[in-house]
């Protein structure tokens, strides 16, 4: 017998709420309903789906990307079983209105059957429903359009046709939710297959776990909720590999990773490792909204297709949450922290003595490119404004473009992503349009602008070890089950000093600070000088102290703020994969849970470390240690 699901708003649903909930939404006898997901639209056109904050507003949604050129208009056909005037509202939003909400970047239209229905769309203070307008619609198909005015990021959830002039719709959460699924008709398929691992995540903790496991011989399923694998080593971020790999005491850990190197510079060879994987099960595009539990264990996981909203269950004997946000978690209600520790609290001396908000910022990809022809660009009166001392004279994105210092990288990504738009726009604006130099950029054109957020920090779940500071800086002298070895340095950043005289508290760069260095440029790092050696990260930071049957491999492992400043970078991430895979299969092979391990069987678990994980490829990657 399955025991309960457990869900998080927007999506907390259990079956007597739910049948609570649609009784306040019974219709009027006769009405007729229809409820159109924009994300489901047969032809997109050039609108792009973006399903990367659906926990905090409720669903995946087109959004109209196009670097400022109004993009390809997306439509869809829908049945109207009966001829009666139909009311129509848009589920949208102005992602402006936090700074101004009488500026609307993001507007478009919509038409059926080529009659524009109401006036501009995309104006609403918040996620909610706009009224477009009413319309006689025969019986037979029809079409409806999406028409995009401004290449600016306007965006619609879903579309609901409606003879109930009356019909009351909110705005968001869980009543949202309940009346999502009542009439959009969701599908749910439930897997017959039992997992040995489930992974839910592919960015490069993810991937090196699933792969790793599979060439161990456990059946793996991985579950990735976009397109393709990587997270911010994947062509939609593109962020580099830093943290070296395959070092003494374990030098095979680390061999997936030196396979597959930075994946959005190969990706076909990523594919290739993946699809060589016999006991690997990939699916892409689905996103992991619920578990059910049986006690302290996950039992199963349930996922939403992001593009055609049907839910599937997976069963499985392990999980590792490889989501970066801690999002598996989260659902089963692990222990987690999120912020910086108090230097008080783990004797840490790079730690703040007076508890704060900061947080490291996420960066957003993009870059211009130099062509042979003139090019203009609009002025944009609700982007950013520049001067000539603040504008950034630049053809891309770098490292230290990072924004969200004072934000919750989880509930604030859609508004800490909106922001990068809103920099990245105004600045290209001022250099094409204002500035004394504008003459350089007469040729240049704004042609790749990401609209995934590459994040740096979130939730750390808590295993029944917390790496701190000065497990770092002290050589691990205080713990046995060192597994996963580390070389990178305690790498802060902060918002840069001049760019908050500009922009105060809304700052889009930053500056480092590697262990001891100044903050700024650094300088002859040597390890053991002013950069830690290398170190261990226990085996116990990789499962969840309450969560009986869940790894952990990211930046969601159980570190204090600072430590976390060491372990975020791929290449240890990547290691930390392997060595759950290795956990995993000691699990199976024990019948234990991942405690036991470290409990019973910690030599077992050195034994295999030395031994790694098989190659089945050149293993020609090789990370810097540190910067």
């Amino acid at each position: 017998m399955k025991g309960n699901i457990f869900y998080r708003l927007p999506y907390l649903m259990k079956s007597i709420g739910i049948f609570l909930l649609l009784q306040t939404f019974t219709l009027p006898l006769f009405a007729q309903t229809l409820w159109v997901e924009a994300e489901q639209f047969e032809h997109k056109g050039g609108w792009v789906v973006d399903a990367q904050f659906m926990d905090q507003m409720g669903s995946p949604y087109l959004m109209a990307h196009g670097n400022g050129r109004p993009v390809e208009d997306a439509t869809t056909s829908l049945q109207i079983d009966k001829a009666d005037d139909y009311h129509i509202w848009i589920r949208t939003y102005n992602w402006n209105a936090p700074w101004n909400d009488k500026q609307f970047p993001g507007i478009f239209k919509l038409f059926i059957d080529n009659r524009q229905v109401g006036d501009t769309l995309g104006t609403t203070l918040q996620w909610g429903w706009q009224y477009a307008g009413k319309r006689h619609l025969q019986k037979g198909r029809v079409q409806i359009k999406l028409h995009d005015l401004t290449g600016f990021a306007g965006r619609c959830d879903a579309i609901v046709l409606s003879t109930d002039a009356a019909l009351n719709l909110p705005a968001s959460g869980e009543k949202l939710s309940v009346l999502r699924r009542q009439f959009s008709g969701v599908q749910k398929i439930v897997s017959k297959e039992k997992y040995d691992l489930v992974v839910v995540g592919g960015g490069v903790g993810g991937l090196c776990t699933s792969i790793a496991a599979a060439r161990l011989g456990l059946k793996t399923l991985m579950i990735q909720n976009r397109p393709v694998v990587g997270g911010n080593n994947s062509p939609e971020v593109s962020i580099g590999t830093l943290g070296g790999i395959r070092k003494e005491p374990y030098p095979e850990i680390g061999n997936v990773l030196a396979e597959l190197g930075n994946i959005y510079k190969n990706y076909a060879l990523t594919e290739k490792i993946i699809s060589a994987e016999k006991n690997l099960t990939v699916v892409y595009n689905q996103h992991v909204f619920a578990v059910t539990k049986q006690g302290e264990q996950i039992h199963t996981v349930i996922a939403k297709d992001i593009m055609s909203g049907k839910e599937y269950e997976y069963t499985g004997s392990f999980f590792s949450d490889c989501t970066g946000d801690g999002n598996l978690g989260y659902l089963a209600g692990a222990d987690y922290r999120m912020g910086r520790e108090l230097r008080s609290e783990f004797n840490e001396d790079m730690a703040p003595e007076v508890n704060d908000s900061l947080t490291l910022g996420a960066t957003v990809k993009w870059q211009a490119q130099q062509t042979d022809t003139l090019s203009s660009f609009p002025t944009l009166s609700w982007a950013v404004k520049f001067t000539e001392r603040t504008c950034q004279k630049v053809m891309g994105f770098v490292w230290y473009w990072e924004t969200g210092f004072y934000k919750n990288q989880i509930t604030d990504a859609e508004q800490i992503r909106d922001y990068w738009f809103r920099v990245i726009y105004g600045n290209w604006s001022y250099l094409k349009n204002n500035a004394s130099f504008k003459s350089e950029y007469d040729k240049s054109v704004l042609n790749d602008v990401s609209y995934i957020l590459g994040k740096r920090e979130s939730r750390r779940l808590m295993g029944d070890y917390m790496l701190t500071q000065r497990d770092i800086l002290e050589q691990n002298t205080g713990y046995t089950d060192g597994a996963v070895v580390a070389t990178y340095s305690i790498d802060q950043h902060f918002p840069h000093p001049e760019n908050s005289v500009y922009f105060p508290r809304e700052e889009f760069l930053s500056v480092q600070k590697h262990n001891d260095n100044p903050i700024g440029k650094v300088e002859n790092m040597v390890a053991g000088k002013n950069v830690n050696k290398p170190y261990l990260i226990p085996f116990r930071c990789l499962y969840s102290r309450n969560i009986s049957n869940m790894f952990m491999a990211g930046r969601n492992i159980s570190v204090t703020r600072i430590a976390l400043a060491s372990t975020r970078v791929q290449g240890t991430i990547g290691m930390m994969g392997e060595v759950v895979a290795i956990g995993a299969l000691l699990c199976k092979k024990k019948k234990c849970q991942p405690k036991d391990i470290y409990e019973i069987y910690l030599p077992e678990l050195k034994k295999a470390l030395i031994k790694g994980i098989p190659s089945k490829n050149q293993r020609d990657f090789n990370p810097v240690d540190h910067l």
